[in-house]
C-alpha cells in the first residue's frame, strides 16, 4: 500500500506544481516556466519516492516499464488508479483555492486543458497532436529506461528525467498543452466543458503509444544487456 500512496501523492505534487503553475502564473511565466515546473518537480519527486514506488506518477510510464519487462503487470492497475486520483486531486486542489476566493471560472479550466483542433494554440489537428504526444513520451520513457538501466548513471536519474520531461513540454506545451501523462489530462478536461472531454482519449493514446514504442526502441538499443529491473522497498 505504500507504493500506491507514494503513487498518489507524488501525481498530486506533480500536477499542483505544474498545473498550479500555468493556471495561476502562466501569462507572466510562459511556457518555458511551465515546463521548468514540471521539470523540477519530477526530478525532486524521483528523488523523494523513487525508493519507495519508483516514481511512475504517470500511467503512460507505468505501462512502458511492464512492456519493457521492468515492472510488474499485476501491480499496473493499482498504480495506474493512484496517478489519476492523485493528479485529479491536485487539480481539484488549485479549483478549491480559486472557488473559495469567488474567482473560478470554467474558462480557467479551458486554459490549461489539453486539446487539439480549436482547442490547440496553433489549431494542431487530431493527426499531428498525436504524433506530438508521442513523440513527446517517448523522449521522456526512452530516457528513463537508460536512466535506470545503467548502475553507475542512476544516482544521476532524477536530473536526466526531470531534464526530459521538461524539454518534452517545450515541444508540446503550444500545439495541445503537453499532456505527456493522461494524469495530467484528466482533471482539467472534466472542469472544462464536453469539447475538452470528447478529446481526452488522445492524451491517453497518445502518450501511451510514445512510452509503448520507446520500450521496444530501448529493448533493440540495449541489445542483451542483462536487465536491471526497477526495484522499489518492500513494506515492513
Amino acid at each position: 500500500m505504500n507504493r500506491y500512496i507514494a503513487e498518489f501523492v507524488g501525481t498530486f505534487i506533480l500536477m499542483f506544481v505544474g498545473i498550479g503553475t500555468a493556471l495561476y502564473d502562466g501569462k507572466t511565466i510562459g511556457h518555458a516556466g511551465i515546463a521548468l515546473a514540471f521539470g523540477f518537480t519530477l526530478l525532486a519527486l524521483v528523488y523523494a519516492i523513487g525508493p519507495v514506488s519508483g516514481c511512475h506518477i504517470n500511467p503512460a510510464v507505468t505501462i512502458g516499464l511492464c512492456v519493457a519487462k521492468k515492472f510488474e503487470w499485476g501491480q499496473s492497475p493499482w498504480y495506474i488508479v493512484a496517478q489519476l486520483l492523485g493528479g485529479t486531486c491536485g487539480w481539484g486542489t488549485l479549483v478549491l483555492v480559486l472557488y473559495l476566493s469567488g474567482k473560478y471560472d470554467s474558462s480557467m479550466a479551458q486554459a490549461v486543458a489539453n486539446g487539439y483542433g480549436d482547442n490547440s494554440a496553433l489549431g494542431v489537428g487530431i493527426a499531428g497532436a498525436l504524433i506530438v504526444e508521442a513523440i513527446a513520451t517517448f523522449v521522456l520513457m526512452f530516457t528513463i529506461l537508460g536512466a535506470i538501466d545503467f548502475a553507475e548513471y542512476r544516482g544521476f536519474a532524477g536530473l536526466a528525467i526531470g531534464t526530459a520531461l521538461a524539454v518534452a513540454n517545450f515541444v508540446a506545451i503550444p500545439v495541445t498543452n503537453a499532456s505527456i501523462n493522461p494524469a495530467r489530462s484528466l482533471g482539467p478536461a472534466l472542469y472544462a466543458g464536453t469539447d475538452y472531454l470528447s478529446q481526452l482519449w488522445l492524451f491517453f493514446v497518445g502518450p501511451i503509444l510514445g512510452a509503448v514504442i520507446a520500450a521496444f526502441v530501448w529493448k533493440a538499443v540495449a541489445g542483451n544487456r542483462p536487465a536491471m529491473t526497477v526495484k522499489v522497498n518492500q513494506p515492513g
